[in-house]
């Protein structure tokens, strides 16, 4: 569940001047190191609070954390405190699919069907896909159904409910098993599977068959009953106040809620320890280098190489000291989180933030570890960081030429120039790697002007050209990481008949937005993520990345492996009427000719249709800079954005029924179908 938060990253991350972590203190103990460091995660990441633990040889030898709680009230966190985990729970659906595979309930190879009967796909590969192809991402699913995911204070469970009837009418991107690409719906899958299989909901599964046996009193779903006070408050960049509770009702892919020190519980679980719950095979199993079954970049060392359930099964950070280290990343809205194992030494580390990312808590935690590890003299020392020449240029073969043209990455084409030797590349992986120049240095590769960054062009076994990039980040000062990803695909042009191309023409830069996301939704913290604005590379013939194949529909030819080529998606236009709707993984977007302005009237009134669709207006000239004040019914609620897509209010997330109205912004309005919203507007 990463996706959402791509949207909000660009505010993290900010510049910040690079210091030593340990400058101007001298700390002594682990403790006080990890102390430091978490003080300097917050620095940099924006995070208000985070917390940690450490479990040795069963027991926890560290547990402590920094920030607050709670901005307004100051309170402290404590080893009781509970954090959203996100993706970190498919490590949870990962291991309950093990546990009945122990039992001989499912044989983790045999189709998906086998399981679920009704599970059925518009594409008939879809027969091919076993459930462990969702562990290990490389099912072929397109991805992700974001929409109605999370919820604030709503634990509704309609995009578990309506997950299957979605993937009836859906293809798929690639074989089952081609290659490995995150995926989300995989796993909500696997909760799928174990309900069928146990007869029972997955919070019970999980609650009778993982949580009692291992212990772990504070790990609940959002359908458990448990006192919702225990959890860390949640922020949002522009605002405040705290939000809501953030529910994500996808459970297998990113709902659970969890404390540092309970993660390490269950992470000795995975390790192998606990054979009274997971079969030492089982643990084993898990931390194979799946990726290696498919089409993989050409790198031995990564911080992506999948497992069943792992993110990673060798984290390149421990690879120089010989040392095998496992880690599982999650990213919600409001809650981050990263859990790392080291099966050889018994030892595993979980960190859990409000605000942040999974990105800096990896490193935190890794930086924790290596000085951990050192103390007990797992390790002599602590290496120095890499460090790179500036790049040198040299004479490029005139052969590497071939490689320019059109290429594709989720949700946009580019056309890559290469002029003297040199190559721009914008922005990668949510600005951690910056937009900047590579210039030839021989051998097929191209460097960043700093040597950080490594830039070649690899054909692989499906006949597809990829852009390579190997990159070294220091992550705002925290620490080092290094990544592989193949970031763009190579295409052939797509000519568009005459009539087409018009059409596609007229929708080139306009906005379409959701009108059947629940006004509950974190989503309409910021428009941009609720809205699709289609941008159409017109000598090409794509749109927003996406093939166009006659005037109403666009599909998807994005087949990246790895983290780049996640939650690809087709373009269905249908129209109403006059009125035209975009539909993505069946959910539908109105388009913003199609909406008019807010009336600028002194009172009025209207409700919601009954086919429960939210309702959008445009503040125009006639009632921007007026104050509007709502009475909303108690399921409903509006959000206001300013003209670059801002919320100016949510209602759901403020509790704020008065709002000044920006020029040039939007407003929608959601809740039950026939559900009355009363406007005033008054000038200030």
């Amino acid at each position: 569940m990463k996706k959402m938060v791509s949207v909000v990253m660009t505010a993290m991350l900010i510049t910040i001047p690079v210091t030593s972590a340990f400058a101007g203190t001298d700390p002594v103990t682990v403790k006080e190191r990890a102390q430091v460091l978490a003080s300097k995660l917050l620095s940099v990441s924006g995070a208000s609070g985070v917390q940690y633990a450490i479990m040795d040889k069963g027991s926890i030898v560290l547990s402590d954390n920094a920030g607050v709680k709670d901005k307004a009230s100051k309170a402290p966190i404590t080893k009781d405190t509970m954090f959203g985990i996100g993706s970190i729970s498919k490590m949870h659906v990962s291991a309950a699919t093990m546990m009945l595979a122990d039992a001989y309930e499912i044989d983790i190879d045999e189709p998906l069907t086998t399981y679920i009967e009704d599970f059925k796909m518009a594409d008939e590969r879809y027969k091919k896909i076993t459930p462990r192809m969702l562990m290990n991402h490389s099912s072929g699913l397109y991805g992700t159904h974001l929409p109605n995911s999370s919820l604030f204070d709503d634990n509704d469970t309609i995009v578990h409910d309506e997950l299957l009837n979605k993937l009836r009418s859906e293809h798929l991107k690639a074989n089952p098993g081609e290659f490995s690409v995150y995926c989300n719906d995989g796993f909500d899958l696997l909760e799928i599977m174990i309900e069928r299989v146990s007869g029972m909901s997955y919070t019970k599964f999980l609650a009778k068959y993982v949580s009692k046996p291992l212990n772990l009193s504070s790990t609940k779903t959002p359908l458990d009953q448990f006192d919702r006070e225990r959890l860390a408050k949640g922020y949002f960049p522009t605002m405040d106040q705290a939000l809501p509770i953030e529910n994500v009702n996808t459970l297998g892919s990113g709902g659970l809620y969890s404390t540092a020190e309970d993660l390490t519980k269950f992470a000795d679980m995975l390790i192998g320890n606990r054979t009274d719950v997971l079969s030492k095979e089982s643990a084993k199993a898990m931390q194979s280098p799946e990726y290696k079954r498919g089409i993989w970049v050409s790198e031995k060392t990564n911080a992506f190489n999948y497992g069943l359930g792992w993110d990673t099964v060798s984290l390149p950070e421990f690879d120089d000291y010989g040392i095998t280290a496992l880690v599982k990343g999650g990213d919600v809205l409001t809650y981050h989180g990263s859990l790392i194992t080291i099966p050889k030494h018994n030892i595993s580390m979980a960190v859990l933030s409000s605000g942040g990312s999974s990105t800096f808590n990896t490193t935190f935690a890794t930086k924790v570890l290596l000085e951990y590890l050192k103390d007990k003299g797992n390790i002599k020392e602590i290496l120095p960081e890499k460090t790179f020449k500036p790049a040198l240029k040299v004479n490029m073969p005139s052969e590497l030429r071939s490689y320019a043209g059109l290429y594709v990455t989720r949700d946009s084409t580019i056309n890559i120039e290469i002029k003297d030797g040199e190559i721009d590349l914008p922005a990668q992986y949510g600005g951690l790697i910056p937009a900047q120049t590579y210039v030839y240095t021989g051998d097929g590769q191209f460097k960043s002007k700093d040597g950080s960054a490594t830039l070649s062009f690899e054909k692989q076994t499906n006949g597809k050209t990829y852009v390579k990039l190997k990159a070294y980040t220091n992550n705002q000062g925290l620490g080092q990481s290094m990544m592989v990803l193949y970031v763009y695909q190579k295409l052939d042009s797509n000519p568009l008949q005459p009539t087409t191309k018009k059409v596609w023409e007229n929708r080139n830069g306009k906005s379409y937005y959701a009108v059947n996301e629940k006004i509950t939704s974190a989503s309409y913290l910021a428009a941009p993520m609720i809205t699709k604005t289609i941008s159409v590379d017109m000598d090409h013939g794509y749109a927003n990345g996406t093939k166009i194949v006659n005037e109403n529909q666009a599909v998807n030819v994005v087949q990246i492996p790895i983290a780049i080529g996640r939650d690809v998606f087709d373009l269905n236009f249908y129209k109403e009427g006059q009125t035209e709707y975009l539909k993505i993984d069946g959910f539908s977007y109105i388009n913003e000719d199609a909406i008019q302005p807010i009336n600028e009237g002194k009172d009025s009134s209207f409700s919601i249709p009954s086919n429960g669709q939210a309702i959008w207006y445009k503040v125009d000239e006639k009632s921007a800079n007026r104050v509007m004040n709502v009475k909303t019914p108690v399921s409903g609620g509006f959000a206001v954005y300013d003209k670059n897509g801002m919320a100016v209010n949510f209602s759901k997330a403020t509790n704020n029924h008065s709002v000044v109205l920006p020029e040039g912004g939007m407003i929608v309005f959601g809740g039950k179908a026939g559900d009355v919203f009363k406007i005033e507007l008054k000038n200030k």
